[in-house]
């Protein structure tokens, strides 16, 4: 079994400075957890990210493992946008250019659980060890803005089933089965112009911090 972890992560050093209103405040619009965008669950989303998290040739042109931002427009498709994590515990920030009228998706804390052998695990078993991960988490944290988002207790999202996570490799790899569980937000697109955005999530083995300031255009 292979265990993979991308927490996207929490700026831990910020969040007594925060404020406490709530994202509903904010121009940015955080969208409910059950609604469907594209065409696809909140959920489905969160298996897409772990697809596209996964296909890139080792780190060196990965968004996960960027440390600036460089690579944050790669094999980015349709109408939603996936924010990275980082692979270190240390706080990363990137500052990216994302089009505008673009959906905004992207795990605050997350975690996915899969085998390299096909059937050597089962889904149920997969799906069993990452709800366990998830379950310890404590704390997240949303700030868009300057405003900082509550209730994200909401947003946790499982993937529907078990799937593929290397599924766009191109054969290269093969994750299966996969299941992921963790928490993951969808914003509306957000106005051109330049936006910051602090978010993440803390458990018992699991503890990152990413800012993204985007330039929307």
């Amino acid at each position: 079994m292979n265990i993979s972890k991308l927490s996207v992560a929490l700026l831990f050093s910020l969040a007594s400075q925060l404020p406490t209103s709530s994202l509903a405040a904010s121009p940015v619009t955080l969208i409910a957890p059950k609604q469907v965008v594209a065409g696809k669950t909140q959920g489905e989303w969160s298996s897409a990210w772990w697809q596209w998290a996964h296909s890139f040739d080792g780190e060196d042109y990965s968004p996960v493992a960027d440390k600036s931002g460089d690579y944050c427009h790669l094999k980015q498709q349709g109408p939603v946008w996936f924010l990275a994590g980082t692979y270190s515990t240390q706080r990363t920030i990137r500052t990216c250019t994302v089009p505008k009228d673009k959906y905004l998706y992207f795990p605050l804390i997350n975690y996915m659980v899969n085998s390299h052998v096909p059937g050597k695990i089962s889904c149920r078993g997969v799906t069993e060890a990452v709800r366990e991960s998830i379950d310890g988490i404590h704390m997240l944290i949303l700030e868009v803005d300057g405003v900082r988002a509550t209730k994200l207790e909401a947003h946790r999202q499982v993937s529907p089933g078990c799937f593929d996570a290397g599924a766009l490799t191109g054969g290269r790899v093969k994750l299966d089965p996969a299941a992921a569980d963790g928490y993951y937000v969808m914003l509306k697109p957000l106005s051109p112009g330049k936006h910051t955005i602090n978010f993440g999530g803390r458990g018992n083995d699991m503890s990152q911090a990413v800012t993204y300031t985007l330039i929307v255009e």
